[in-house]
């Protein structure tokens, strides 16, 4: 079937100028609403057997800001300027998800600079896939289904505008001159809200600003007992409990229903009416899981993101269900060698130590060097074999001895370092399960008292923290350590 080279879209908009950010995002949100409504009506159509007379597109909106001074701002903040004269443009999606966030970035732009935003539609195509993504009337079929092909038609995600060049550093100025003003490009945000959706079986308008990994199913099982106990007390100031499925309750006493069909990295939200509230993953055994979650969950921009799992102890001072606080990470996980080039020192974050080291305290009541009786500070490394012990392990004991490493698992290297490499904070608390070195494994009966009584605080203790984060300024935990030398000015 041949189609005309014409090209049907949604009528042209103007470019306007905004010094109000609410009134720039109430475009933005205008501007993307018609751009799907027109793909979703017009794929409907041609599903339903009308035959594609012209091939039919519609842009994402984006926000263009323009300066011509060296503007001297705040020196405390690392986001909301930028480094220099020049246009600066990002593409964006799904605006009403991301309102609260887009309007603080675009009021401090406007603050620092004096200078309004520009909104209008860009030259990026929105994905037919990605614009009915929200229907739940409408699915796209796989190829060979309808009798023509849906990219001759429509407009199909490009790995030219889904890739992490920003972030990584690799993209620093578009084919138009301009620069990118935002870490992520609208592409690339819309894949990770499709992929979020179906690792994790939750919308990701439920996700909230601190997030928790774990590897360990008797954490989620934790993290709804106190979910529940919360939600009784109207004074938590948290509102709802989500499950895998979308399933939220309000009350502590209601039902969840159960899922027989759960997903790769089931995932857990306590809520907040502010989104300042906590999401568990449980993300399972591995690097390449760790990678994925993180991955896929930076577009979110959360405020920060912890791992509270298990870990071999590997000091012999050590005892089952002792704490492990991250200090430093040994990475030979592999996966993020290709993004994040080995050589670059992960760093500990002081803000992100000091709330998990106050939550321990809170926890279990012990301080100063009474809690050294249960929680070891250094470095944790992450390898990509679970069965290491199997091989000759004259070799990784020696790596591990030379590292001064005091425990081992496999997903808290890559947290850190994709934390690192996109710009969130991150940080690690581990509760000790085996000690291989020591003829301790990780066998049935294995677990003493000490140990369960400690499994069950652990994410206590991780909710504390996120808590104590919770009050701390935005500025202060998104610092300087985070950002190179030139950065994008949204967080």
């Amino acid at each position: 079937m041949q189609i005309s080279q014409t090209i049907l879209t949604p009528p042209d908009a103007a470019h306007e100028s905004f010094t109000d950010p609410a009134a720039a995002v109430a475009r933005l949100e205008a501007l993307y609403d018609e751009a799907t409504a027109f793909l979703s009506a017009q794929f409907s159509t041609v599903v339903m057997g009308q035959r594609p007379t012209a091939r039919l597109r519609a842009y994402y909106p984006e926000i263009r800001f323009t300066t011509t001074s060296f503007t001297k701002t705040d020196s405390r903040l690392s986001f909301g300027h930028v480094a220099q004269p020049g246009s600066y443009a990002t593409t964006v999606t799904r605006p009403d998800l991301f309102r609260n966030y887009l309007t603080q970035q675009i009021a401090l732009l406007i603050h620092n600079h004096g200078v309004p935003v520009s909104i209008g539609p860009s030259q990026t195509p929105i994905p037919v896939h990605f614009a009915v993504a929200g229907n739940p009337g409408v699915a796209v079929p796989q190829e060979g289904v309808l009798d023509f092909s849906l990219r001759d038609v429509f407009d199909v995600p490009d790995l030219a505008t889904t890739n992490d060049d920003i972030v990584n550093g690799v993209l620093t100025e578009y084919a138009d001159g301009s620069r990118p003003l935002a870490p992520f490009t609208a592409q690339r945000v819309d894949y990770s809200l499709a992929r979020l959706a179906h690792y994790t079986a939750t919308d990701p308008r439920h996700f909230q600003n601190h997030v928790l990994f774990t590897n360990y199913q008797f954490y989620v099982d934790e993290f709804e007992a106190y979910a529940r106990k919360v939600l009784g007390d109207p004074d938590s100031g948290y509102t709802g409990f989500v499950a895998p499925g979308n399933h939220e309750i309000t009350t502590p006493d209601a039902v969840l229903p159960l899922n027989p069909k759960m997903p790769q990295m089931p995932t857990y939200h306590l809520k907040r009416a502010d989104g300042q509230g906590i999401t568990l993953v449980n993300i399972g055994v591995g690097p390449s899981n760790a990678k994925t979650a993180t991955d896929h969950i930076a577009v979110l921009r959360p405020h920060a993101w912890l791992m509270v799992g298990h870990c071999a102890g590997l000091r012999n001072s050590q005892s089952l269900g002792d704490f492990v606080l991250a200090h430093a990470y040994l990475r030979e996980d592999h996966v993020l060698d290709a993004d994040l080039p080995i050589w670059v020192p992960i760093p500990a974050l002081a803000e992100i130590q000091i709330a998990l080291e106050d939550a321990v305290e809170h926890v279990t009541q012990l301080e100063g060097y009474e809690l050294k009786r249960i929680m070891r500070t250094g470095t944790v490394a992450t390898i990509d074999n679970r069965n290491w012990e199997l091989r000759d392990q004259s070799g990784p004991v020696q790596r591990l001895s030379q590292s001064r490493a005091i425990a081992l698992d496999m997903e808290s290297a890559t947290i850190a370092a994709n934390g690192f490499r996109f710009r969130v904070p991150y940080g690690t608390l581990l509760c000790v399960s085996d000690k291989p070195l020591h003829g301790e494994l990780k066998l049935p009966g294995m677990a003493s008292d000490f140990y369960k009584t400690q499994v069950s605080r652990h994410l206590l203790i991780g909710i504390h923290a996120m808590e104590l984060l919770r009050e701390m300024p935005v500025e202060r935990i998104h610092s300087r350590k985070l950002r190179s030398f030139e950065e994008t000015a949204f967080l």
